[in-house]
């Protein structure tokens, strides 16, 4: 199957489209993915496995577009890695004779875990256990300097990359058994390439049908982190780990939601749209997508009329969570409650998040697009690096989002004291 090449970068407030012009002094560069799909023999695919006839949501369950890079359709097609039950991650330091290791190996695994597995155990409500293990404890040194691989922004397994992922499976394979891992974290010394500040290097190859073999499995679910995303506002101990699990996300099958302008489609609702500074989870959406969300907890509004549905915040297990409003057999909007709780600790206006999943549309070119109960307001979070503008996206009890082309109206119709949500649906 013919590759296909991501080479998207976004930053912080700042984007850079062509080029490699320098960034301002805090932006932030993109990650990239690079995803194409495996045949059907290998691992069994991610997310809900109900067909629409058992769960009575056919109409709402937007089903994936063939052609389309990591469609946002259910259901996760087979290649990637599985995202519920105990998922096993092998995380491998690495080093170049040009960029020896600083500190020691167990110090860069420190920087994602335990944070990454907690996130991932909290965002699935405890149906994910993430067990990061690394049986090589020191840094593996590469045979080449890292400028000899000529690693830039990657694509699937480009002669660079497969020429470094060689070396990385020979200099381990004494001590690691491939097959026995759900998928690979390679964590490269930060001093190898270019600083965060000026491009991000982090990368991603899930679902390749092109990748190495090592012990008999293809590393068609690997993650490759640089650098560290530390844009000098003192937050980088609590949120530079996100940089992990966004990449995993992409291991699991979900695309990214930046753009080539960043983060103005979905601004910080997910973490495969901004990873960096303040922390929030993933989007309902992408919770059923991953088999986390069961399919009485998903309500859809596909008939005409006006009917009435409680939701309960996204980050309390327990509870419809999400109602789903068709436009056609590739698109619909999402409507959820998004609070201050779990992931979600750097919410600064509750409320209930609206959104259009796009089926069609590739990863990186927009499958998702929030709805801005209150547009140009310039949003309500102040916090370093953080697209504000969508922060002060949900809408509140009294307001109401209308689709007047699809004759759809959203209104949200008061927050009970428990903290569930009534909103009303109206087709026309």
């Amino acid at each position: 199957m013919q590759q296909t090449r991501h080479r998207i970068r976004r930053a912080g407030r700042h984007r850079r489209i062509t080029g490699l012009a320098a960034f301002a002094a805090l932006a932030l560069a993109a990650l990239t993915t690079a995803s194409a799909t495996l045949p059907a023999a290998t691992r069994s695919a991610a997310g809900p496995v109900a067909t629409a006839e058992d769960s009575g949501l056919g109409p709402c369950r937007i089903g994936s577009t063939l052609g389309v890079q990591m469609s946002e359709g259910l259901p996760t097609p087979p290649g990637y890695a599985r995202s519920t039950g105990e998922v096993r991650a092998l995380n491998l330091m690495i080093d170049f004779p040009d960029a020896p290791g600083t500190g020691r190996a167990l110090d860069r695994l420190a920087e994602f875990f335990p944070q990454t597995s907690d996130w991932f155990r909290t965002s699935s409500y405890g149906r994910l256990t993430y067990r990061p293990l690394a049986p090589v404890t020191n840094w593996l040194r590469m045979p080449m300097p890292f400028a000899a691989y000529g690693i830039e922004r990657g694509s699937p397994y480009e002669p660079g990359y497969r020429k470094l992922v060689e070396d990385i499976v020979a200099t381990a394979d004494p001590k690691v058994d491939f097959s026995t891992y759900d998928l690979v974290n390679i964590l490269v010394t930060p001093n190898a390439g270019p600083s965060a500040l000026d491009t991000v290097l982090s990368v991603t190859f899930s679902g390749n049908d092109e990748a190495p073999i090592a012990d008999g499995v293809p590393l068609a679910n690997t993650s490759f982190v640089y650098s560290r995303q530390d844009d000098g506002s003192g937050s980088y101990t609590e949120t530079g780990y996100r940089v992990l699990p966004h990449e995993n996300g992409h291991v699991f099958g979900l695309p990214d939601l930046y753009t080539a302008e960043g983060g103005g489609a979905v601004g910080h609702w997910d973490i495969m749209s901004e990873d960096w500074g303040a922390n929030n989870d993933l989007l309902g959406w992408h919770k059923w997508k991953l088999g986390w969300l069961d399919a009485d907890q998903i309500r859809c509004a596909s008939a005409p009329g006006s009917t009435e549905y409680a939701l309960t915040p996204l980050a309390t297990s327990g509870g419809a969570k999400m109602t789903i409003v068709p436009l056609s057999q590739d698109s619909g909007y999402a409507v959820e409650v998004r609070t201050r709780a779990g992931n979600d600790e750097a919410v600064c206006e509750p409320g209930v998040l609206i959104y259009r999943v796009k089926s069609g549309v590739d990863t990186g070119q927009g499958p998702v697009t929030i709805s801005d109960s209150d547009r140009d307001s310039g949003g309500c979070t102040r916090r370093p690096n953080v697209h504000a503008e969508l922060s002060d996206a949900p809408y509140r009890p009294g307001e109401s989002f209308t689709d007047r082309r699809n004759s759809i109206s959203i209104a949200v119709v008061r927050e009970d004291p428990g903290g569930t949500y009534r909103v009303r649906v109206t087709r026309s």
